[in-house]
């Protein structure tokens, strides 16, 4: 039997959107029909997506590095340098300190907001916009109290900031709207009181989000090696309780875990599905800086794809998932609505399929070609691109309120 904790890992979420997968395919979903043979479509759009951006096909790890990246501009790298950062440990909370942050800002902006680079005179939207904006304000120091120190995150700063400054930081105007700004000013200060309050996670000289960094590395095996599950599950355990309004089982803070009455089980887990999407796009934004300070990790595809519009709009765009309810596009939807779990739930589970698909097309391994790769690669700007092509603003084909938590 399963227990209200072993929802808190990526088997979890892999186990069942696989069966939520299964009913679909046999047609007793509520909410979705399934049409399988649109998948290797899919995957050829997917690879032809690759090729445009990646020739050779040497892609690198969907996480938020790339938004930092963006126009091409190796941003933290220069940060580094210019600070004279070489410690691999104060390099590893820095890196830490800066993508912890950033993620949870990083929820869908919405079609209307733009973010101006000033330094480079480029403007940036939706994910690139959120990763420059983010980067910019850490910085400034916006997440340090200590003056001497800007280039970090720490409790104390993140406890008191409120929408006033994010709105600064992130060009919020009325003519520059953005959806969920207070959530994610919540959503900060949350992590602040978070962080103060674990320092067995996060450091008991100094209380600040990087110190996960130093708490990833003890879990590594006899060889060294870091499990990219294990980086999950620690991310889940330190960061669970900042989630708002989220299901609380057994005093068991499930965040990203909604319900669906199709998954039926014996148990205390009956009717939930646990996606931890921006967990999980956490936990493939810490992995690099271990790799780059020299620590292997493994176990990459024990991770699973991400539940967020990109993604989804990709298989509701190339009709490998259509709704029963041809009315269902034009209505607003919230994330706990059944409609929205199965969707989430079915992507997680194609996105498995697809990544199979496209391995197989190009005689590749997981070792070579992991989910990681195919995801950025790959199924979310394959996403991105179908968007452009089918919507002028290039939204999602579903319209979702957010509260800058989970879309």
């Amino acid at each position: 039997m399963a227990s209200i904790p072993s929802l808190l890992t990526a088997a979890a979420v892999r186990e069942r959107a696989n069966r939520l997968l299964e009913l679909g395919v046999a047609g007793k979903l509520d909410h979705f029909a399934i049409d399988l043979d649109r998948l290797p479509a899919v995957a050829d759009f997917v690879i032809d997506t690759a090729r445009e951006s990646y020739p050779d096909l040497d892609i690198p790890f969907h996480s938020r590095w790339r938004h930092f990246e963006a126009g091409r501009i190796d941003r933290f790298g220069g940060l580094i340098d210019a600070a004279g950062i070489t410690d691999p440990i104060r390099f590893g909370r820095t890196a830490y300190d800066l993508a912890i942050v950033s993620v949870l800002l990083d929820a869908g902006a919405g079609p209307d907001w733009r973010y101006h680079e000033a330094a480079t005179g480029e403007t940036f939207s939706r994910s690139e916009g959120l990763g420059v904006a983010s980067f910019a304000m850490f910085a400034s120091g916006l997440f340090s109290q200590d003056p001497a120190d800007p280039l970090r995150a720490d409790a104390a700063a993140l406890a008191v900031l409120d929408a006033a400054d994010l709105a600064e930081g992130f060009q919020v105007t009325a003519e520059n709207p953005m959806v969920g700004l207070d959530g994610r000013a919540r959503l900060l200060n949350a992590l602040g009181r978070v962080v103060a309050d674990r320092p067995d996670l996060f450091g008991t000289g100094e209380a600040r989000p990087g110190g996960l960094f130093d708490a990833v590395l003890a879990t590594a095996d006899a060889d060294g090696r870091v499990s990219a599950p294990r980086i999950l599950e620690l991310v889940l355990e330190a960061f669970g309780p900042i989630w708002p309004g989220r299901l609380l089982r057994d005093g068991v803070a499930l965040g990203d875990t909604f319900e669906h009455r199709k998954l039926v089980t014996d148990d205390a887990t009956a009717g939930l599905m646990p996606f931890h999407k921006l967990s999980q796009w956490l936990t493939y934004s810490l992995i690099e800086p271990l790799i780059w300070t020299g620590v292997e990790v493994i176990d990459l595809d024990g991770l699973t794809g991400l539940p967020e519009y990109r993604n989804g709009g990709l298989f509701l765009d190339l009709g490998v998932l259509v709704p029963k309810d041809a009315a269902a596009v034009k209505r607003r939807w919230k994330a706990g609505d059944e409609f929205i779990v199965e969707w989430r739930a079915l992507t997680v589970a194609l996105l498995d399929r697809t990544a199979q698909l496209i391995r197989d097309k190009l005689g590749l391994d997981a070792d070579s070609l992991p989910l990681a790769k195919v995801l950025e690669g790959g199924t979310w700007s394959a996403g991105r691109r179908i968007a452009r092509e089918k919507r002028a603003d290039g939204g999602p084909p579903l319209i979702i309120e957010s509260d800058g938590t989970v879309f």
